[in-house]
Parts: C-alpha cells; structure tokens; sequence
C-alpha cells in the first residue's frame, strides 16, 4: 500500500494522517478565525448601517407618513361627514315643517270645501223640508177636507138612513164641532 499525499495532508502537516476532531476547535487556527471573523462583523455592520438600515428607515418613515396622512384625511372626511349629517338631518326637519305646513293648508282647503258643501247640503235639506213641510200641510190640509166631507157624507147618510131629514147646516157644524174635538 502505498502512500499518497493530497491536499488536505499537505494543508494539515503533510503526514498523511488527518487529525480527529473539528477544524473550528483547532486551537492553532483561532487567531486567523477571529481576525476573518472580525472583518465578516465589520462588513455586515457597514452594509447595515450605510444601505439597509438607511433603506428600513425611509421605508418605516415613509409608513409613518402615509398612515399620518391617511388619519389627517379620515379626520377630515369625518368632520365633513357630521357636517353633511347635520345639514341632512336640517334639511330633513326643514323639509318636514313644509311638509307639515302643506297639509294644513290642505287640509283648511279641504276644510272649507267641506264647509261649503255642507252648507249647500244645508241649504238644500232646508229647502227640501220646508217644501216637504209645506206639501205635508197641503195634504193634511186636503186630508181633513177630504175627512171632512167624508164625515159629512156619512153623517148625511146615516141621518136618512135612521129615519130622518138631514140638514146640511147642521151636519156640517155637528161634524166641525166633532172634528175639533
């Protein structure tokens, strides 16, 4: 078996036999960790602090901003949505006097057509029961004509049926003189 050297003997002693163990723990590999780890840190810090942080921060600013603007204008736009409600509700309740104000000048319009009508209807009642009252009177008038001169007929013919001459004097203000009672 022959022995052949590769890169990693050389690198390590050059004997051909790797060491056990990890490389990091290497004691006689630390002061060049540290000095590479030094430079890592070094150059993270000023990629951070010269391009990403400065990028964060105009970002997170401008966040800032819009969500100020943003709040500026929804005050506003609440402040001119009370107002609108105020003048709604006012142009509401104004609209609800007129409303109010038409109906009672309906209503006394309607009032007074009625009263009108009424009084027509009245006036035609009365005619209509002043003429009724007065054929009434007519009729009765003619009734107690017409019972009149029934009474008297009869009173004629019982008188003649009794036996007697009738006098049409005496009918006529035995009849009166019943009648009236």
């Amino acid at each position: 078996m022959a022995t052949e050297t590769t890169a990693t003997d050389v690198a390590h002693g050059g004997t051909g036999m790797a060491e056990a163990g990890m490389p990091q723990l290497d004691f006689s590999t630390f002061p060049n960790q540290i000095f590479w780890l030094l430079i890592t840190l070094a150059v993270i810090y000023f990629v951070l602090s010269r391009v990403a942080l400065p990028r964060i921060g105009a970002v997170l600013a401008e966040r800032k901003g819009t969500i100020t603007n943003d709040l500026a204008a929804a005050e506003e736009l609440k402040q001119k949505a009370v107002g609108a409600e105020k003048a709604y509700n006012d142009a509401l309740v104004a609209a609800r006097a007129e409303a109010a104000k038409i109906v009672a000048a309906a209503k006394a319009d309607i009032q007074k057509d009625l009263d009108k009508a009424l009084a027509k209807a009245d006036a035609e009642i009365a005619a209509k029961a002043a003429e009724s009252e007065k054929r009434i009177g007519d009729i009765r008038a003619g009734a107690m004509e017409a019972v009149t001169e029934v009474a008297k007929d009869t009173a004629k013919e019982l008188v003649a049926a009794l036996g007697g001459k009738a006098d049409a004097k005496a009918v006529t203000a035995a009849v009166t003189a019943a009648l009236k009672g």
